[in-house]
């Protein structure tokens, strides 16, 4: 099997201009391949797509429980945020909760996607600070269970027991050892694994059945805090926002940076993962946006999906130029896995 496949082209009037490619997979929660696309076996570091697995501890711990979190909370703890004031104005209080603020977390300051907060902070001579960083509601989630186990306060370094924590769940649930981290870009460690070890871990979330109850009832409660407020795990506009609202909460989904894309799929049992070999962010959400209408859970004729499935490209003039469109290898005509 090749490496990678074509999974999204980038067309120009009627002649093919571009081609991302790709690997995918599709697993159940035994770790069984339903579907797949290219080597599913390389390494590769899930980035964001991982942030449920890495919020894991923090319920199984008794932290979440301990400090009274909501469905909002937990949400957050998954999310990679667009800084508007539903997110920043939500990890205020989580901080203020804990005893805490803005200079205890470890992420960067980082300026908010959303225009009309950017607007808003130079009207006001404002500056950005870490709540806005798209990882600030992970980061309450490690200093929620930081204070739980009563560690020193760089809870992003590797050795630390926050860290160590979540490198056991992570390897529990891909069911694999881990080869190595990388420094993410919220500064936390960002273990790797296989393809098909993340696809395995999101399967495990969509079915926990094979898990402990603790586990079990962890990832069942972060998956439906994830279903509930999917405007809290990404922001307006979002690919993962507009694609959960347009799937009715029936279907998790959460990017990562670099091209990678998972889904959790409850209904099923299933999990994907998607990794597009250039990183670029409209292959990935094509990508993702042709499997999920494979599986049967997406309408490739909603808004929100064509949004993403076969997107019409515009230049500054307003004229149509062209479309991104999945490659037919992954997308088969839209044929149901």
């Amino acid at each position: 099997m090749n490496s990678w496949i074509n999974v999204a082209e980038v067309w120009r009037g009627s002649i093919l201009e571009s081609v991302h490619r790709g690997r995918a997979v599709v697993c159940d929660s035994a770790g069984d391949v339903i579907a797949s696309w290219g080597a599913i076996d390389g390494v590769t570091y899930p980035r964001s797509s991982c942030k449920m697995l890495q919020a894991l501890p923090l319920l199984e711990s008794g932290a979440a429980a301990r400090f009274g979190l909501n469905s909002e909370q937990l949400a957050l703890a998954c999310a990679s945020h667009e800084g508007a004031h539903i997110h920043t104005d939500r990890v205020t209080t989580w901080l203020g909760d804990l005893g805490l603020g803005e200079t205890d977390l470890r992420c960067g300051p980082q300026f908010p996607r959303g225009k009309e907060e950017q607007e808003e902070l130079i009207r006001f001579g404002q500056k950005h600070d870490r709540r806005h960083n798209n990882c600030s509601g992970k980061h309450s989630g490690f200093l929620t269970l930081n204070k739980h186990l009563g560690g020193d306060a760089e809870y992003v370094d590797p050795d630390h027991p926050v860290q160590q924590a979540i490198l056991t769940a992570f390897e529990e649930m891909t069911g694999e050892t881990s080869p190595g981290y990388g420094i993410d870009g919220c500064s936390a460690p960002n273990h790797a694994c296989t393809l098909r070890g993340l696809a395995t871990s999101m399967a495990r979330m969509a079915d926990p059945s094979r898990l402990g109850a603790v586990r079990a009832q962890a990832a069942t409660d972060l998956v439906a805090a994830m279903k509930a407020h999917p405007d809290l795990v990404a922001g307006s506009g979002r690919a993962c926002t507009e694609l959960m609202q347009a799937m009715d909460g029936r279907t998790v989904v959460k990017t990562g940076a670099e091209g990678v894309f998972i889904a959790i799929l409850p209904e099923r049992g299933l999990g994907v993962a998607l990794k597009v070999q250039d990183g670029a962010t409209r292959a990935s959400e094509c990508a993702m946006a042709a499997l999920l209408v494979r599986l049967g859970v997406a309408d490739p004729n909603h808004p929100s999906v064509m949004k993403r499935l076969c997107p019409t490209q515009y230049n500054f003039a307003g004229l149509e130029t062209g479309r991104i469109a999945p490659a037919e290898a992954l997308y088969a005509g839209g044929a149901q896995v």
